[in-house]
């Protein structure tokens, strides 16, 4: 990843976003190098049907264990994306740890990454539900404060996240 952010570093970015980690030592590997450059970082984790990583941790684990691993390197903050609120609100564990998540970017469908990518179209899923569980979870959790769309997400999808967020703030 250095050749990469070195390139950004040289194209004047404020912020590196990393996306669709599915491992520890990767993530590791991209807070460092961001770090050893001197690029803020955003890193965030996808979670498949079984609310963890690919690679077997869950999401507590691998934010605290990529923290441990890179000291001083450590991202700026995380984020969960491609994962549908399913796949990633059971993983959502009690404790400081999650203060560290500020980034949400769900796919729109409930299927599995698998099935999705077999349709051979993007799923479009419920907007509207999307949107409510979005909003509940910005209840939840006020500090989240970077919200978006990933997969099959469309205008739609990101008016109605962005109307129950807003909800979900003033109360």
């Amino acid at each position: 990843h250095s050749v990469q952010l070195e390139t950004m570093s040289k194209s004047g970015v404020d912020l590196v976003s990393a996306m669709t980690f599915n491992n520890i030592p990767e993530a590791v590997g991209i807070s460092r190098a961001a770090a050893h450059i001197g690029l803020p970082l955003s890193l965030s984790f996808t979670l498949d049907s079984t609310c963890r990583l690919k690679s077997g941790p869950s999401l507590k684990a691998a934010i605290e264990a990529v923290d441990a691993q890179s000291g001083n390197e450590r991202p700026d903050f995380y984020g969960i994306n491609c994962s549908h609120p399913v796949e990633f609100e059971p993983a959502i564990e009690p404790g400081a740890w999650f203060n560290r998540v500020r980034s949400l970017r769900p796919n729109a469908a409930k299927m599995d990454k698998i099935s999705l990518c077999q349709l051979g179209h993007l799923e479009e899923g419920d907007p509207h539900e999307l949107g409510e569980q979005m909003g509940s979870i910005a209840k939840r959790y006020p500090h989240i404060d970077i919200w978006g769309g990933c997969c099959g997400t469309w205008e739609t999808h990101l008016d109605e996240i962005a109307r129950n967020v807003r909800v979900a703030h003033r109360s």
